[in-house]
């Protein structure tokens, strides 16, 4: 496997844990990169570098964005993010990997891009959902905030520095599991004592 390969890889989880945080701004970000010549897509994805896209990519991002500052939009746009969140970072990852054979490609989407892209979803919904008890829904606001921060950088950075991307990513991804872990494990224990 070549460096360029290993590279899309790295672009393609990045991008998808991207789409865990929001589903169409790394789209959106893919799209003006692939304009700009900062990232070629793989055979059969050039649509999402077309102008067309970019009309709808920028669109969906201006709704999805707005959406998810009104309190009981964003309950609902949880529950259709979360399978959305997994198909688009499926197809960020089948439309950035190169040189792999479609059964590889493909293989690589579902699991790394689809996974990572649930991972990070499953995650927000979690933290969304602290908010709304703790908070009673005036907290959500900052999440959505954070949640759109966190697509945005995590999008450009795996354009511009992919494998400190991936880093990043799998260092926080370890931390998140581990502290679930413990919480989980935790629970049982008090469980059954």
């Amino acid at each position: 496997m070549n460096m360029e390969t290993l590279l899309s890889i790295a672009v393609g989880i990045s991008l998808s844990a991207a789409c865990g945080f929001r589903v169409f701004v790394p789209l959106l970000v893919m799209n003006l990169a692939s304009q700009s010549g900062q990232l070629h897509l793989s055979s059969g994805f050039e649509w999402i570098g077309s102008y067309y896209a970019t009309v709808a990519f920028g669109a969906a991002t201006i709704v999805e964005t707005l959406g998810y500052y009104i309190p009981w939009l964003d309950h609902v746009l949880d529950i259709v993010a979360t399978p959305s969140a997994i198909i688009a970072g499926i197809v960020a990852t089948a439309s950035t990997v190169t040189d792999l054979s479609p059964f590889l490609k493909w293989t690589l989407a579902l699991i790394a891009g689809g996974g990572m892209a649930g991972l990070v979803q499953g995650t927000t919904v979690a933290l969304r959902t602290k908010s709304l008890v703790s908070t009673a829904g005036i907290g959500n606001p900052l999440v959505s905030t954070l949640e759109l921060i966190g697509s945005m950088i995590t999008a450009l950075l795996a354009i511009l520095a992919p494998i400190l991307c991936l880093a990043l990513i799998a260092f926080v991804s370890i931390y998140v599991i581990r502290k679930a872990g413990r919480l989980i494990f935790g629970r049982i224990k008090m469980i059954g004592k």
